[in-house]
C-alpha cells in the first residue's frame, strides 16, 4: 500500500473511530498499528487536530459508494467511471488501491446520516464544499445525472451542513439551470454590477484551491475546478452585461 500511504497523508484522524472506522475497519487493521488504534479509540482523541488528506480521501471514498448504491445497483460501468476520476486526479496506483477498498464497500450497508455526522462533527467546512463537488464530478462521469444520485447527493449536503446556496451553487457547475452563472455566484441576475463584482471576489476566496491546501496536491487538483467554474461564470456575466 506505498502510493495510498502517501495518499492518506501518513496518518488517519478522525476516520479511526465512528461508523467511518467501522466501515473502514480491516483496512485501516492493515495500515495502522493495532495498538495505536486501540489506544486512539479508547481515548477518543484524534492524532492531529484538522482534516488530514487521510480523513478525506476516506470520507470521499465512503460517500462516494453511498451515492452509487443511491439506485440500488451498482454496475461496471460506473465502477470504470470512478477508476478513471482517480486515475486522472491520483495516478494509477493509487486508483486501483482506492478501487478494492471501494469495492469492498459497496458490499457494506452505509449508515449514512451517522458517517455524515461524524464528517459534520470533525471536518473544516472548505473540505465539506469540496467533498460535494467531487460527488457531482464523479456522478457527471457518464454524462448523465440518475435523479437518485442528485437526490443523495443533495441529502449528504444537508447532512454535512452544507448551506443551500452553497449546494446550488456547486450543482449549477455540473447541472445547469436557468441563470447557471449568476447562481453559481449566489446571486439573482437582478443584482447590480457592484453586487455582482462583491459577489465573484466573495466566491473566488470561498473556492480558492489553497482553503483546501491543507489535504494536499493530489485534492487540490479537484479545488482547482471548482475555482475555474466560478471564474467562467463570471467571464460569462461580464460579457453578458458588458462589465469591463
Amino acid at each position: 500500500m506505498g502510493s495510498f500511504a502517501k495518499w492518506i497523508g501518513g496518518g488517519l484522524g478522525f476516520v479511526v473511530g465512528g461508523p467511518i472506522g467501522g466501515l473502514l475497519g480491516f483496512f485501516i487493521g492493515s495500515v495502522v498499528d493495532n495498538s495505536r488504534t486501540v489506544a486512539w479509540q479508547q481515548s477518543g482523541q484524534q492524532v492531529r487536530q484538522g482534516t488530514t488528506p487521510g480523513d478525506f480521501g476516506m470520507s470521499l471514498l465512503v460517500l462516494i459508494a453511498a451515492v452509487m448504491k443511491a439506485d440500488g445497483r451498482v454496475v461496471k460501468s460506473e465502477l470504470d467511471y470512478v477508476k478513471r476520476f482517480f486515475v486522472s486526479q491520483f495516478g494509477p496506483d493509487t486508483a486501483q488501491e482506492a478501487l478494492m477498498l471501494l469495492r469492498d464497500l459497496l458490499k457494506q450497508e452505509i449508515p449514512l446520516r451517522d458517517v455524515c455526522s461524524q464528517i459534520r462533527k470533525n471536518m473544516d467546512y472548505p473540505s465539506r464544499l469540496q467533498l460535494i463537488h467531487i460527488l457531482f464530478n464523479i456522478s457527471a462521469a457518464d454524462s448523465r445525472f440518475e435523479p437518485a444520485e442528485v437526490r443523495v447527493i443533495k441529502a449528504i449536503s444537508d447532512m454535512l451542513g452544507i448551506s443551500a446556496t452553497d449546494y446550488e451553487s456547486i450543482q449549477n457547475m455540473f447541472v445547469p439551470s436557468t441563470d447557471a452563472a449568476y447562481r453559481i455566484l449566489e446571486v439573482e441576475r437582478s443584482a447590480t454590477e457592484e453586487e455582482l463584482k462583491k459577489a465573484y471576489r466573495k466566491m473566488a476566496l470561498k473556492y480558492h484551491p489553497d482553503k483546501v491546501g491543507h489535504l494536499g496536491e493530489e485534492f487540490r487538483k479537484t479545488a482547482e475546478e471548482k475555482f475555474k467554474s466560478v471564474n467562467e461564470a463570471w467571464e460569462k456575466i461580464k460579457k453578458e452585461r458588458n462589465i469591463v
